[in-house]
């Protein structure tokens, strides 16, 4: 059995990723101030096998109480630090005082990291650790009180806390606009308007909390292995997309999270790959497909085989599947051989835009060349897969095992 702790596991992202894991089978480690509230999400939770649940009600802007949350608390395969909170005062920045900015502070950016002190030494050899940024740490929100500011330290600590231990899978979620209670209160109180906040998606939605606990749950997995070190925007588009034109509100409704993944492998070189794909167990299926063509491309070749990897998807599939790219680790070279592999992927991120309003997606992977494909096989599951409906325009970089010699 596996074990999980999570923060702010009463409301929001984390009740519902704390019904996730549970329902899956593992113990978890419950974490939040709000003690009714935890008490009733313990009562609801399915029960462990061999194990029951462990309730904490800590508040987590007290350094001390964080302290001994080790206490009493089983071994763990992963930590997810999701305790956070927004200033709705509207109060500008220059105007609040040490107390009202101490405060969010305390729980966005210090606690994540005290927790994790205060564990580490219950964390099992591999094990996983997750911080919940946000969108907000990577584009500057005003009149949010130092929202922004802790969530862009949140997600640098993140990075650095992975180079510090290579012995752990550390990453960091960033979300974009999820319908949780916080948000609802933001949209109650005028602080949030719903059509100006969609028009900046190219997904043209906001994200079910579920959708990001589909995300935490992949990340809380050994298939997240290969992405240590790095951030996950799961957040419809809205940090790749730069233009001032607005979006208009979805008109296709996400499809089932769960719903079978048809994956179409195409490339040359693709057997090793196509173990990935998981055949539908019913007529209906999220369509998806895994190209490695710009994987043949020499130095300069990047950029068109993805514009042309984009063509040919797009002509097949109108509306709801997504494409994943396979491209090569960008290699030291002539100076101005590197505007390639930028130009490239830039050219996901602007084909995500285009593609939001048909809930088409694309993604990218960099890969060495000498990599094992069975190494990324979870981690392509994921991004290629339906969980991930709200995951679209980001590259990122499959870090696996490189193929063994068999000669």
């Amino acid at each position: 059995m596996q074990t999980v702790l999570i923060t702010g596991a009463a409301s929001g992202i984390g009740r519902d990723t704390a019904r996730l894991f549970a329902a899956a089978g593992w113990q978890c480690v419950l974490v939040d101030h709000n003690e009714r509230a935890l008490q009733q999400l313990g009562e609801d939770l399915p029960a462990p096998a061999s194990a029951a649940h462990v309730l904490r009600t800590i508040d987590l802007t007290d350094a001390q109480q964080i302290a001994g949350l080790g206490d009493g608390t089983p071994a763990l395969d992963a930590i997810l630090n999701n305790a956070g909170m927004s200033d709705a005062s509207n109060t500008p920045l220059a105007e609040q005082g040490p107390a009202q900015m101490g405060r969010l502070l305390a729980l966005n950016l210090a606690a994540p990291a005290a927790v994790i002190e205060a564990c580490a030494h219950l964390l099992k050899p591999g094990a996983r650790v997750v911080n919940v940024a946000s969108g907000a740490g990577l584009l500057a929100i005003p009149w949010r009180g130092a929202y922004s500011a802790s969530k862009a330290g949140l997600i640098a600590q993140t990075l650095a806390l992975a180079k510090a231990h290579p012995e752990w899978c550390v990453t960091v979620l960033a979300p974009g606009f999820v319908r949780t209670e916080l948000v609802d209160g933001l949209i109650q109180a005028g602080r949030l308007n719903p059509e100006g906040a969609v028009g900046k998606i190219p997904l043209g939605r906001m994200a079910a909390p579920e959708e990001m606990a589909r995300a935490l749950y992949f990340l809380a997995s050994p298939g997240a292995a290969p992405l240590s070190g790095q951030m996950l925007a799961v957040n419809g588009g809205s940090s790749i997309y730069g233009g001032s034109q607005r979006f208009a509100p979805a008109t296709l409704a996400p499809l089932s999270l769960d719903m079978p993944l048809q994956l179409e492998v195409c490339g040359e070189g693709g057997a090793p790959w196509q173990a990935a794909a998981q055949a539908p167990t019913a007529q209906t299926h999220y369509a998806a497909r895994l190209d490695l063509s710009p994987l043949s491309c020499g130095p300069t070749g990047v950029l068109q085989a993805v514009h042309a990897a984009a063509a040919r998807f797009a002509a097949c599939h109108p509306q709801q599947a997504s494409l994943t790219l396979l491209l090569p680790t960008p290699e030291v070279g002539h100076w101005r051989d590197a505007g390639d592999g930028a130009a490239a992927r830039m050219l996901v991120s602007t084909l995500a835009c285009e593609w939001g309003h048909r809930a088409l997606r694309i993604n990218a992977l960099e890969v060495p060349r000498d990599l094992e494909p069975r190494s990324l096989h979870p981690l392509l599951r994921f991004v290629c897969g339906p969980a991930a409906q709200y995951l679209t325009g980001q590259t990122l970089i499959g870090r696996g095992a490189a193929r063994k010699d068999t000669r």
